[in-house]
């Protein structure tokens, strides 16, 4: 992946706001009927001009053609069927088990504008990867979308393992462990795929540290015995997979609330940097998380690695200054250089499609304020 050789590069998690003619025939796309191939082409295409006349640099389709970040691969797995309730309101909303809301009832009571989950997919029978031609488009359209708009560098989110473990329910492999790995092995098809495209894979892990806040009862160190099992597994499927064409990326999940109980970064970092990628994407923009840049001054980062951490946050409405995002930026480079920082965003705008939370106009100006404060620090740092 190309480095900040001469300026401080730009980029962001992933998903950004759908178009509206595809907005429209979202509950289609939940059926399984697929967007009409030039419709969605055209929305890449339109996605990608917007971010580089933003001022991003590595930019990626915004998760267009996906009606959300981690239920999209429903679709694209095999051994799996539909959980079957008498009513979508059956679905429990995982949110009030969590620290968080056991700590703040009132404000949790009102759903915190989290959006009716859909049903879950049971694992029944040897998972596999059936995605291959949904898959293909996705590429295909961002590539063609680069080519068109002048584009050298690119990325493609996927889901991480533990996300789908987690979401899904297993009632077929005998163990933990064992659904784990089948699952790395399904996931490794899509992961070699967006790489021998030629595009940058980013695997989006927000349960990595999301998930020691969602356990009432969870400890720090039950949290880190559980990440290293993941962790082993994930790298189970990026093994082999060149390491500088990795992006990895976590969060804290949950967007404007309290993060009172988020992991702190000093307990799960040296977990993460096992994780066999080139660089690794994660929450500063957030107020909860902004003193984390100090943690990078005890941790030593390989030569060959690289850091993008959030300038821009989506824990609120509020878009920063540019000048906020120079000084964020300016933190990281004096730690670890500036050629091994990248500034990004804490997390997506629009992680299921026709979220509420974020108008778009709101995320093009944060965009626009990720790619001003970028340009302030490069001066600062190559002046």
């Amino acid at each position: 992946m190309i480095h900040s050789d001469d300026r401080i590069l730009t980029t962001h998690t992933g998903s950004l706001p759908r178009a509206a003619d595809l907005l429209a025939k979202l509950p289609e796309r939940q059926r399984g009927i697929p967007y009409d191939t030039a419709e969605l082409q055209h929305a890449v295409e339109d996605i990608v001009r917007k971010q580089a006349a933003l001022g991003i640099d590595i930019v990626t389709d915004g998760e267009m053609s996906k009606p959300n970040f981690l239920t999209y691969i429903d679709e694209r797995l095999s051994g799996l069927e539909r959980e079957r309730r008498a009513a979508d309101s059956d679905v429990p909303n995982p949110w009030t088990e969590t620290k968080d809301a056991a700590n703040f009832p009132d404000y949790y009571s009102g759903g915190v504008g989290v959006p009716p989950l859909p049903l879950r997919m049971i694992c029944v029978a040897p998972l596999g990867y059936k995605g291959q031609q949904l898959l293909q488009v996705d590429i295909a359209n961002l590539k063609e979308a680069m080519k068109k708009v002048g584009i050298k560098e690119a990325f493609l989110p996927s889901i991480s393992i533990s996300n789908v473990a987690d979401f899904q329910l297993n009632k077929y492999y005998k163990t933990e462990e064992e659904h784990l790995f089948a699952l790395a092995d399904a996931m490794r098809e899509e992961y070699k795929a967006i790489i021998d495209a030629g595009l940058l894979l980013q695997v989006d892990d927000p349960n990595l540290v999301t998930h020691f806040m969602m356990k009432k009862d969870a400890t720090v160190s039950e949290t880190r015995k559980w990440a290293e099992l993941r962790v082993e597994a994930l790298n189970h499927a990026l093994r082999g997979l060149p390491e500088d064409r990795i992006r990895f990326h976590t969060c804290y999940s949950i967007n404007i609330g309290p993060r009172v109980f988020d992991m702190e970064l000093k307990d799960i970092v040296d977990i993460m940097l096992k994780i066999r990628a080139g660089a690794y994407s994660f929450e500063f923009g957030n107020p909860r998380h902004e003193h984390e840049w100090r943690v990078w001054k005890d941790v030593k980062l390989p030569d060959d690695k690289i850091l993008i951490p959030g300038v821009i946050s989506n824990s609120t409405v509020v878009v920063e200054h540019p000048e906020v995002v120079a000084d964020r930026i300016l933190r990281f480079a004096d730690v670890v250089g500036r050629e091994r920082v990248i500034a990004g965003s804490d997390c997506g705008f629009a992680t299921n499609a026709g979220s509420k939370e974020f108008a778009p106009s709101i995320v093009w100006a944060k965009l626009k304020a990720l790619g001003d404060g970028a340009s302030i620090a490069s001066k600062k740092l190559w002046s």
